[in-house]
């Protein structure tokens, strides 16, 4: 490397550290050449020296820097740079906890931090994705335990790792609809890949209902999630998140043109408990689609169906509905 290239580096500010990752990030297939030169060993060793001094940068300035490594086509060279270089102990200890972390005895593909390269690189190339990818899984070290039989488990890391990112969206100043996104999606980023063909409409449109805005990336985080080298085994569990991606957009467009509930369920109620139109109608109607949401009641039934039902509701109440007047 040219002395005098190593002068303007060693001169220069730490974020020089993170643009070389920019940098490494966008060189495709080359990076396993470059990082067996001693060129690259070379520059690793001046990074090094220079790595404690991001904490002393401003950390929207680091962040940003991060967000342009995760947006590249190339993003585990960049990543594995920021390993070597000695940057990610520095800016995400978090993250960097979760190298050589095994999440299976004997299996290298199944270390946290390799897992975490692929994951990203699969995500789509959108911030809260690829963020929520590089983050997913650092409550795993947190949470490893060994059963008897030597197998592995990490009960709960979903949710302990939404709770390292409280800290760690704080430090990053990410702006509050950001930060809401990506605690969002690292917690619930296991659900998509629960999915079963047997659950019933219900239980669909209560976890879309559930996921609200965050389902097409939480989708697209689930996708990437599946890493498993097995023939087949990844093929399987993409075609299995389609499916549910599938009858999501149908049960929503169905529930666009016939409505769970009949149009005349209202009249009924009125009806049969000569009930006069008042809120309380409204909110037994709510309490019905709760109850169809739940799974506990079926859609698209005649009203007779739902009135035994309104029966039950109405006898919780503490105080029984006012009668019409005759």
């Amino acid at each position: 490397m040219r002395p005098e290239l190593l002068h303007e580096l060693r001169s220069s500010d730490a974020l020089w550290i993170l643009r070389v990752g920019r940098l490494l990030s966008e060189c495709s297939d080359r990076f396993p050449q470059l990082a067996a030169t001693p060129h690259y060993k070379e520059l690793c060793s001046m990074a090094q020296e220079q790595a404690a001094e991001l904490c002393r940068i401003p950390p929207d300035a680091v962040r940003d820097q991060l967000e342009q490594i995760l947006l590249q086509p190339s993003v585990p060279a960049g990543l594995q740079w920021l390993h070597d270089s000695g940057s990610l102990a520095q800016v995400l200890p978090e993250l960097h906890a979760t190298v050589n972390f095994s999440q299976e005895a004997g299996r290298r593909h199944k270390d946290v931090w390799e897992h975490t390269k692929q994951v990203v690189w699969q995500a789509p190339a959108r911030p809260s994705v690829r963020w929520s990818a590089l983050l997913h899984d650092i409550g795993k070290v947190k949470t490893r335990a060994f059963t008897s039989d030597g197998k592995v488990t990490f009960h709960r890391h979903s949710e302990v790792g939404a709770r390292m990112f409280e800290d760690i969206g704080r430090r990053f100043r990410f702006e509050k609809d950001h930060h809401r996104t990506l605690r969002f999606l690292i917690l619930h980023h296991l659900r998509p890949n629960s999915y079963l063909p047997s659950w019933t409409d219900s239980a669909v449109r209560r976890f879309a209902k559930e996921i609200g805005p965050y389902l097409p990336d939480l989708l697209d985080l689930s996708r990437a999630d599946i890493t498993s080298r097995k023939p087949g085994r990844r093929q399987q569990g993409l075609t299995n998140i389609d499916t549910l991606s599938t009858r999501i957009d149908h049960i929503v467009a169905e529930d666009a043109v016939v409505p769970p509930l009949p149009s005349g369920i209202g009249d009924a109620i009125m009806d049969k408990f000569q009930m006069p139109p008042s809120r309380l109608i409204g909110d037994l109607k709510r309490e019905l689609l709760a109850k169809i949401d739940a799974g506990e009641i079926e859609a698209r039934m005649e009203s007779d169906y739902y009135l035994p039902f309104v029966e039950q509701m109405l006898a919780a109440r503490a105080e029984p509905p006012r009668l019409c007047c005759e």
